[in-house]
């Protein structure tokens, strides 16, 4: 096993090779890179994000007909679309468990909030004394699924409910991280990538229990938190970073 200081330098070896354009290639973060506008980035991005499970490539190609069915212009799409073009969006088929209803659910969602708001950061704020996005996401989903129960609720995790968050983690990382790499986009001025925790899954819950980061078995919230008090004696600025090196590590099966 190697000691902290040994285990910092690899794994900040392995950020910096995991974090580069190549990366985008093959991952969900390439759908939000196709545009240059602040809110179409933030509405592909959190699109790619919600139906990140399962094979990448899958997810590539079910958010890339998410797009073509917004006629490729996300914002003009969620701001102007006629009851028409939900109706014909209403029984695709889109990714495993998310459908047209959900897809037109968070069409709807979304105009809303862009009619109040002019970007999702609105509804990220960190407050002090929080450390992490715990309370943050809860308070998004209150305004992003409103009060009225639908089936379209299960596709934005509940930290509260000790869901890991995994995809709103990784959304958020996309929008806020700040290191001129080329992957992360960093649009957001108004929250601190301090605050940015790894998103946990299985392949960098598995990882991180090999190097001995954490030590509960699950793939939860208590287990990011876990993650965060280790990830964050490394570098407490920057923690999510390491999402590259673990991410990188599990792909490359490099610790088998």
């Amino acid at each position: 096993m190697l000691n902290s200081e040994e285990l910092k330098s690899f794994l900040n070896e392995k950020a910096d090779q995991y974090n580069n354009a190549d990366f985008i290639e093959n991952d969900p973060v390439q759908i939000p890179h196709r545009f240059s506008i602040q809110q179409d980035i933030e509405i592909a991005g959190f699109l790619a994000a919600t139906i990140s499970w399962g094979n990448r490539k899958s997810i590539i190609k079910s958010a890339e007909k998410m797009l073509d069915l917004m006629g490729n212009s996300p914002y003009d799409f969620v701001l102007n679309y006629s009851e028409k073009d939900l109706a014909s969006i209403q029984d695709k088929s889109i990714h495993r468990t998310f459908n047209g209803q959900d897809f037109t659910y968070f069409i709807r969602q979304f105009n809303r909030i862009y009619k109040n708001h002019g970007s999702l950061e609105d509804l990220f704020k960190v407050e002090k004394p929080e450390i992490n996005f715990y309370h943050s996401i809860e308070r998004f989903r209150k305004q992003f699924l409103e009060l009225e129960k639908h089936r379209s609720h299960k596709h934005v995790s509940s930290p509260y409910k000790n869901s890991s968050a995994k995809r709103i983690i990784m959304f958020l990382r996309w929008m806020i991280r700040k290191d001129q790499r080329g992957v992360d986009f960093g649009i957001w001025k108004n929250i601190d990538q301090k605050y940015l925790s790894i998103p946990l899954d299985v392949h960098t819950g598995n990882i991180s229990r090999k190097l001995g980061l954490i030590s509960r078995t699950q793939n939860d919230w208590k287990t990011v938190e876990e993650l965060d008090i280790a990830i964050r004696k490394f570098d407490d600025q920057d923690p999510a970073k390491y999402d590259f090196a673990l991410f990188g590590l599990g792909v490359t099966k490099e610790l088998l």
